[in-house]
């Protein structure tokens, strides 16, 4: 299958869209662009010079088509209509595994309800976060109802104590102000209402005065039981605003993103901040099967999200690098802001994407033939609407907001991580797939791999961290210090140390079952390195001069282009990027890598922190330990003279005076 070039000429200088398709007509990728002609011929060059997933992308290819367009706005909109349409595998996509909560008040009912809600959105609901956890807004929902007396039972609840005529508990704990059985004129509960909306709104300094008024009018009445209600709601107000902390300034709107990522996949983080506080917030996680840059995949992003936004498009988006294209970018935000409508109750609908105004009957056909074909669309200007700015922050308190958010990105993809390394089948599946992709002859149940670290060919140490089923066991672990090599030379160190792992291990091997100790006992059954074929060719040296060629399967990992290489084989295995069996493989290179530059920092730190006991004959760790409990420290030791040691009846006299001399030298 090969990609055929198109005819000199034939490509449009115009802006628009293009799709490469495989054999059997399925969209493998979308792109946009400023100048089809320009873009399209990058692709048609050597293959070595290509990123390497787009090299890949270009050899699953066998035809090209595109679409023109009559602006770099609609090439964007046209481009994440026929990702959304096509789902190409080569393309980014923001995946969203998690079904996040909303704070919903159903305002278009008679007696409006508070709940927590998921999934789709209606448009006579008001709708606040998402939040991050179900029970961070459970508990928001419990302290809010204390202080805005608003029901929370479902509509059948609510009939059937209207037919009683009697309230529940949550009416005689005063969580609700009881509607059902009439104890709350509708003014009064569409007030509550309207004080809640507006308290998560950010509108809390209105709340605060107008309840303070009421408290004091009820004083002036005498209404002392009904002051010391409105007192008791008042400091709850108080503290709930408390705990809603300010990030911005009061009356600002804006959304911050944050980036966590590997190679493979990405944690975004996006904070919702209206009227200067935090409102919600959500995370999503992206497969990096698209060679983009830090520009490109927080374009991708902005694109994705904000073609159906939670909660609309705020005139600020703060994010940690600038998309790539930021005119089209800003511009197509803006033309999403305009189109957020407004409901009958005055709240935010989700902007909808006019990318899906690029269907086949906007499209114009008038040229086409068996490997490509070029489309002209009809689609309406666009129109311009609300000014977005999209910012890097520099200082003050929105690059602090930003720093916060980029923690929760990185905790959130940690978090990810070790939750598909935890789930058992995944674990499964991702030794079967590398069994297979490397061609082992069985499952590799204990996997061991490898690391070296030094500075400048100084405190040369080497890692070994073990998987077993897929899980680390960090008891199985091993530090080397490498002994016998000298300067700067990787593969020397790495044959040092995995000549003295497995050379323990055969001399573990030749003792009785009942006399073997656990540390280097069992043998690996994957071998791996950390680099590419020339620290597997030092593995492969090391396991023919100890015999144990046939026994130990051996590979190494190229952190560069994640490539595997195993002996015997001249071109590299490329495990799709997406393999549970890639994610292991990277996992334990990665622990390996930390490992072994934890013990490094150790060596090197031990080795710069030199004290004036060091060194001196027959002063081990333990009588300094107790020298310096009993004596104090150097300065209080030197001061002594040299009796206050020869008295001493634990040390030595000849170490005695060589403490002595040390000390006055």
């Amino acid at each position: 299958m090969v990609l055929e070039r198109p005819v000199a000429g034939t490509i449009p200088d115009t802006p628009g869209s293009y799709q490469f398709k495989d054999r059997d007509g399925r969209v493998i990728y979308v792109g946009k662009a400023k100048s089809l002609r320009s873009r399209l011929s990058n692709y048609f060059q050597n293959p070595a010079l290509l990123a390497p997933r787009t090299a890949q992308m270009v050899a699953s290819a066998e035809s090209v088509e595109w679409i023109q367009v009559r602006s770099d706005v609609e090439a964007l909109m046209l481009e994440y209509s026929l990702i959304k349409q096509h789902k190409p595998r080569f393309n980014v996509r923001l995946r969203d595994d998690k079904s996040y909560p909303f704070l919903a008040v159903t305002v278009a009912d008679e007696w409006p309800r508070a709940a927590v809600r998921r999934g789709t959105r209606d448009k006579s609901t008001r709708y606040f976060g998402p939040y991050a956890h179900a029970y961070a807004i459970r508990e928001t929902l419990d302290s809010l109802t204390r202080i805005f007396a608003v029901r929370t039972c479902s509509d059948s609840k609510f009939v059937n104590h209207q037919r009683l005529g009697r309230p529940c508990l949550l009416y005689h704990i005063e969580k609700c102000s009881g509607p059902c059985i009439a104890a709350v004129t509708a003014a009064q509960y569409g007030q509550m209402v309207s004080d809640l909306l507006g308290f998560l709104e950010g509108e809390t300094q209105s709340v605060i005065a107008r309840i303070e008024a009421e408290m004091v009018a009820a004083a002036e009445k005498l209404e002392f039981e009904r002051a010391g209600r409105l007192r008791d709601r008042l400091v709850a107000v108080r503290k709930a605003v408390e705990k809603q902390q300010m990030v911005a300034e009061a009356g600002e709107d804006l959304d911050c993103f944050a980036i966590a990522e590997d190679e493979l996949e990405a944690a975004i983080q996006v904070f919702y901040v209206r009227r200067g506080r935090v409102v919600g917030r959500k995370g999503l996680i992206v497969d990096k099967v698209e060679d983009l840059g830090s520009a490109g995949l927080v374009a991708s992003i902005l694109e994705q999200h904000y073609d159906d936004a939670p909660l609309g498009v705020p005139p600020l988006i703060l994010v940690p690098h600038l998309p790539e294209d930021p005119e089209t970018i800003g511009e197509w935000l803006e033309m999403q802001r305009s189109e957020g409508s407004a409901t009958a109750d005055g709240s935010a609908a989700p902007a909808r994407s006019r990318a899906d105004a690029a269907t086949a009957t906007d499209v114009e056909w008038w040229a086409a033939d068996s490997h490509y074909r070029v489309e002209r669309s009809v689609n309406p200007a666009a129109r311009k609407g609300s000014a977005v700015e999209v910012r890097v922050p520099r200082r003050g308190d929105k690059r602090l907001l930003m720093e916060t958010v980029d923690k929760n990105a990185a905790e959130e993809f940690r978090r990810h991580r070790l939750t598909r390394a935890a789930d058992h089948n995944a674990r499964a599946r991702a030794l079967t797939a590398l069994q297979d992709h490397l061609d082992l002859p069985g499952s590799p149940l204990r996997i061991e791999c490898y690391d070296m670290s030094h500075l400048q060919g100084t405190d040369y140490v080497g890692s070994m961290v073990v998987m077993e089923d897929g899980l680390p066991r960090p008891a199985e672990y091993r530090r080397f210090k490498v002994k016998t090599v000298e300067g700067n030379d990787d593969f020397a160190a790495m044959t040092e140390v995995l000549t003295r792992r497995l050379t323990a291990y055969l001399a573990e091997r030749s003792k009785p079952v009942e006399e073997r100790r656990r540390r280097f006992a069992y043998p690996p059954q994957l071998l791996l390195v950390d680099g590419g074929k020339g620290q597997l060719g030092v593995a492969v040296q090391v396991l023919e001069r100890l015999g144990l060629t046939e026994e130990i399967p051996v590979a190494s990992l190229a952190k560069r282009f994640e490539e595997v290489y195993r002996p015997a084989m001249p071109e590299p295995i490329r495990i799709p990027r997406t393999s549970e069996a890639l994610y292991l493989l990277q996992r334990i290179r990665d622990e390996a890598h930390r490992f072994a530059i934890t013990y490094h920092r150790s060596t090197r730190g031990k080795r710069m922190t030199v004290s004036v006991l060091d060194s001196i004959p027959g002063l081990g760790p333990a009588r300094r330990k107790r020298l310096l409990a009993e004596l104090g420290g150097p300065k209080a030791l030197k001061a002594l003279p040299r009796e206050a040691f020869t008295n001493l009846s634990w040390l030595p006299e000849p170490v005695a005076d060589a403490l002595f001399d040390r000390l006055h030298s």
